[in-house]
């Protein structure tokens, strides 16, 4: 073998190893290329998993702090309604000993209820004198309450209303009655605007119709308090 054949080959060997050193090297920075890519992957994975752990976070906090406004509202209200409660009560506390009405709270209502006797004769939607003086010692409670619906509601017995009245059923006699106590009332100071009244004859008792004690129990006014903004539900006829 002559020199420049002992040159070439050992030239090619280099340069073969060299080729080999270079592939080696580039698979070595694809692979760590390929390494940091999946590196990213995961980091951006993670990331959306604590952006979304992130953003129902700010969900359950925006609906805790909701639900505390309304519980403190709530709480408001309530302490409100009691405190009108406690007032009524007391403005009304010798009328109430006496047995002349009771006073009653059940949800957002609060009720004031007299017996017909108190306030009417036997068959009359005329008010007797003891029942205008149980009316004024009512309006001087309900007078100042301008933020509620005052609603007089007149109820009966089951006994037939007697030819010889003006009345020609429970009805009318129920609806005269509510209206004369409406009247008095909203000449006594009451707001006209606060009130209404409602008949309900004889279909709501309290008790059975089955004794003279009971019937007494069904006659009856009723006053009903409930906030301004109150609106009674609707039905929809089809």
């Amino acid at each position: 073998m002559t020199g420049k054949t002992v040159f070439f080959a050992g030239a090619i060997l280099l340069l073969g190893a060299a080729g080999c050193v270079s592939s080696s090297k580039y698979q070595k920075k694809e692979k760590e290329l390929s390494d940091a890519n999946e590196k990213v992957k995961e980091s951006e994975a993670k990331l959306q998993d604590l952006q979304q752990e992130l953003a129902q976070t700010q969900q359950e906090r925006d609906a805790l702090k909701v639900k505390t406004t309304s519980l403190a509202e709530e709480k408001g209200a309530a302490e409100s309604k009691n405190k009108e409660y406690e007032a009524l009560s007391k403005s009304l506390q010798s009328q109430i000993q006496s047995g002349q009405l009771e006073l009653s709270e059940l949800r957002d209502k609060m009720t004031v209820k007299l017996k017909d006797q108190i306030l009417f004769s036997s068959g009359s939607a005329k008010l007797s004198r003891q029942g205008r003086t149980t009316l004024d010692a009512v309006a001087g409670a309900l007078k100042d309450l301008s933020d509620k619906n005052i609603v007089v509601a007149g109820y009966t017995d089951n006994v037939r209303v007697a030819k010889s009245l003006p009345f020609r059923d429970n009805w009318e006699l129920s609806s005269a009655r509510a209206i004369a106590v409406v009247r008095y009332l909203a000449a006594a100071g009451v707001p006209s605007k606060n009130l209404a009244a409602a008949g309900f004859s004889e279909f709501r008792p309290l008790a059975p119709n089955s004794s003279p004690a009971n019937r007494s129990k069904n006659r009856r006014i009723e006053i009903g308090l409930t906030p301004a903004d109150y609106t009674p539900p609707t039905v929809e006829v089809n």
